[in-house]
C-alpha cells in the first residue's frame, strides 16, 4: 500500500524560506518504528504522521518525529500539518482540532479568497518555568561567554507550553550571528527538565530585518549530531508566553513577531499572541504562512 506526503515550507509565504516540514497522510497502518524511520529518511527537523482521530469529535491525531524521536508537540509540524489538510477538505473548516501526545491542540485557519492563507496553533499546556542555569552555563552550550547574556528581562532558564526548551537572551545581534553549538558543552548541560534544544535570541534587531521585534536561532539534536531549525514555532510562543508573564498588563493580548532562521539562509516569521486576563496567562498561540512544495507517495519494502 502507498502512502500519500506533501511537504511544505512552514513559517515563509516564498518557497524554499522557512521550516521544511514531511506530511505522511493516511498514516494510521504505519507502525511506531516504520514512522521513525520514515522520518530519518525525510530527514528534516519534523516529520508528521496523520491518523484517524481516536474521538470522532475531533479531526485527526497527528505523531510528530524528529530524525532520532518522537515528540509530544511541536509549532511548525502543527501549522503546516494543518494547512495540509486544509488546503485538501472538501468541506472548509475554520479550525482543526489534532490529538497529539501533550494533549489537545486547536489550530485556526485563516483563508483569503477561498485559499489557506495561514494557520495559528493553541499551546496545549499551561507555561511551565524551571530553575535558571548560571550565564556561564547557558552561554557554553552556544560557544559564547557569559558577558553576551543579558539577564535583566530573565535569567536562562527552561521553560514550555507543550515542549521544552532552554531559553536565553543575548545583548546582540552581533552575537546572535556569532553562535556556534559546543557539543561538549551541550551534552553536559542538556537534557534538562525536559529540554534538549537551546532557543536563544535578541532584541537588538536592525531595521532591515523588520518587521521582527526579536531574531532568534534554535540548536537542537539531529540524526547526525547538532544541527540549527530555521522555524521553532514551539519554542516561540513559549517564549512569548514567558514574556507575556513578565509583562507588568494583567489584561489584554501581547502580540509578538520573530524571526529565525535569518542566518542560515532559510528566513522564517513566527507572529504569536498570548491573551492575558486578572494577570494570568488565558491562552497562547503561534502561527504564520505556508508553501507547498512536494507531492509523492512511497512504499515500504515487503508491501504489495
Amino acid at each position: 500500500m502507498q502512502r500519500r506526503y506533501i511537504t511544505v515550507d512552514v513559517f515563509t509565504d516564498r518557497a524554499f524560506g522557512g521550516n521544511q516540514l514531511a506530511v505522511v497522510l493516511d498514516a494510521g497502518w504505519l507502525s511506531t518504528q516504520q514512522m521513525q524511520a520514515i522520518a530519518t529518511e525525510f530527514n528534516y527537523s519534523e516529520t508528521t504522521f496523520v491518523l484517524p482521530p481516536r474521538d470522532k469529535a475531533n479531526d485527526a491525531e497527528v505523531r510528530i518525529f524528529t530524525p532520532v524521536l518522537e515528540i509530544a508537540f511541536a509549532g511548525h509540524p502543527n501549522v503546516g500539518t494543518a494547512f495540509v489538510l486544509a488546503s485538501l477538505a472538501k468541506e472548509p473548516k475554520p479550525r482543526l482540532l489534532f490529538e497529539e501526545k501533550a494533549g489537545l491542540v486547536p489550530v485556526e485557519i485563516v483563508r483569503e479568497q477561498g485559499r489557506v492563507v495561514r494557520t495559528e496553533l493553541t499551546a496545549p499546556q499551561p507555561l511551565a518555568r524551571y530553575a535558571p542555569l548560571s550565564p556561564a552555563e547557558a552561554a557554553s552550550c552556544i560557544s559564547l561567554g557569559a558577558d553576551d547574556i543579558k539577564t535583566d528581562n530573565h535569567a536562562a532558564h527552561v521553560v514550555t507550553v507543550g515542549n521544552a526548551f532552554l531559553v536565553l537572551e543575548l545583548h546582540s545581534r552581533e552575537a546572535l550571528k556569532r553562535a556556534r553549538p559546543d557539543a561538549a558543552a551541550y551534552g553536559k548541560i542538556l537534557p534538562r527538565d525536559g529540554a534538549r534544544s537551546v532557543w536563544f535570541y535578541t532584541r537588538d534587531v536592525p531595521a532591515a530585518e523588520a518587521p521582527c521585534e526579536r531574531q532568534a536561532r534554535m540548536f537542537m539534536r539531529g540524526a547526525s549530531g547538532l544541527t540549527e531549525d530555521p522555524a521553532t514555532g514551539s519554542a516561540t510562543v513559549a517564549a512569548a508566553a514567558l514574556f507575556a508573564d513578565l509583562d507588568p498588563r494583567r489584561d489584554g493580548e501581547l502580540r509578538l513577531t520573530a524571526g529565525q532562521g535569518f542566518d542560515m539562509g532559510r528566513p522564517s516569521i513566527l507572529q504569536t499572541r498570548v491573551r492575558k486576563q486578572d494577570g494570568k496567562i488565558v491562552s497562547t498561540h503561534v502561527g504564520g504562512s505556508c508553501v507547498q512544495m512536494m507531492e509523492g507517495t512511497l512504499r515500504l519494502d515487503g508491501e504489495g
